[in-house]
């Protein structure tokens, strides 16, 4: 399982701890008028399978975070971010904020998740040995998913006519705003808010006519409008990266990465049953009574959030998706 895969699964029971924290007080609905109270419903949700999983995950990120400031491990924003930025570059343009929406999770959700995968990570690595000749041998075995491909920056606005396209050209190249035009213009939710920024995307993950037009423009220059099953895009390319081949020196932190988390991975149930057994678990609530003297969950180990058809191209988004 790659890294940045094993991290998004990691992130399952965080989707599982925000549903339970969200129900606290109150109705949760009403039929006909008959209210649902809430208690109720935590009763019935604290008695269910995810009710044990999601303590026994609250337990584990306690015990986590415990080990990790009596062993003076730390982990910095820097990683963090590294860490969210492997996992955002699996995610078309703006489908990473709409996972979170529809997951009812925020950035200081995910990062508190990735933050508890770093912890494990460090109080594992010095349990394994990757060799050069490992190194030699993925790399041998894997060179091509290590090459850099072209990539391009851009923005855009999208418009549901050609009359509209027409004239926000000739309004951009008679020197009118991009951003102010394509918050007032486009119809693209996930670039509209922000100016139009796409971010930045490889061949292939933009529809055909688009990804023709970006990989070729020039620089800065504003496109005549450029039809697609979306409507009509005027673009601007900001900048375009060439592609670069792969050496075994450019991806050895790559690979060792990946090969020391798949060393790690059989280590970490054990490495969480110990910190279980070595603590004292006082559990309250007689209906979780034995729930932890049985082996904890794995580290948020998670149904998978990689991006899927739905999660990369929403039905309702008329943005040029990356396919």
């Amino acid at each position: 399982m790659s890294k940045a895969l094993r991290i998004t699964v990691g992130l399952a029971g965080l989707f599982l701890g925000t549903s339970l924290a969200a129900c606290s007080g109150g109705a949760v609905a009403t039929v006909n008028g008959q209210p649902i109270s809430r208690s109720t419903f935590n009763t019935r949700l604290e008695g269910s399978p995810m009710g044990r999983t999601v303590l026994q995950q609250l337990v584990q990120e306690t015990l986590i975070d415990e080990y990790a400031k009596s062993n003076k491990i730390d982990v910095t924003d820097a990683e963090i971010d590294a860490r969210e930025n492997e996992i955002k570059a699996n995610f078309p343009a703006g489908s990473w904020d709409e996972m979170l929406k529809a997951r009812g999770l925020t950035e200081s959700d995910v990062r508190a998740a990735l933050r508890e995968q770093l912890i494990l990570d460090k109080a594992l690595e010095t349990k394994v040995t990757v060799t050069p000749a490992q190194i030699n041998d993925y790399f041998a075995k894997n060179h091509a998913t290590f090459d850099k491909p072209e990539q391009v920056t851009a923005r855009h606005i999208l418009v549901p006519n050609l009359a509209l396209a027409n004239q926000i050209e000739t309004d951009l190249k008679g020197g009118q705003n991009f951003g102010d035009l394509a918050k007032k213009y486009s119809t693209d939710p996930g670039s509209k808010d922000k100016g139009g920024d796409l971010g930045t995307f490889r061949r292939g993950q933009m529809v055909p006519a688009f990804d023709k037009y970006a990989f070729s423009a020039p620089i800065g220059q504003i496109s005549p409008p450029i039809k697609s099953p979306f409507g009509y895009h005027i673009i601007e390319v900001e900048s375009r990266t060439p592609g670069q081949k792969a050496t075994v020196a450019s991806a050895t932190p790559q690979i060792q990465d990946t090969l020391r988390q798949q060393a790690e991975a059989p280590l970490i149930q054990p490495f969480l049953q110990e910190l279980q057994e070595k603590a004292t678990i006082v559990v309250n609530d007689p209906q979780f009574a034995g729930l932890f003297a049985t082996p904890p969950p794995p580290p948020s180990a998670p149904p998978t959030v990689a991006p899927s058809s739905a999660a990369a191209s929403p039905p309702a988004s008329p943005a040029p998706a990356k396919t």
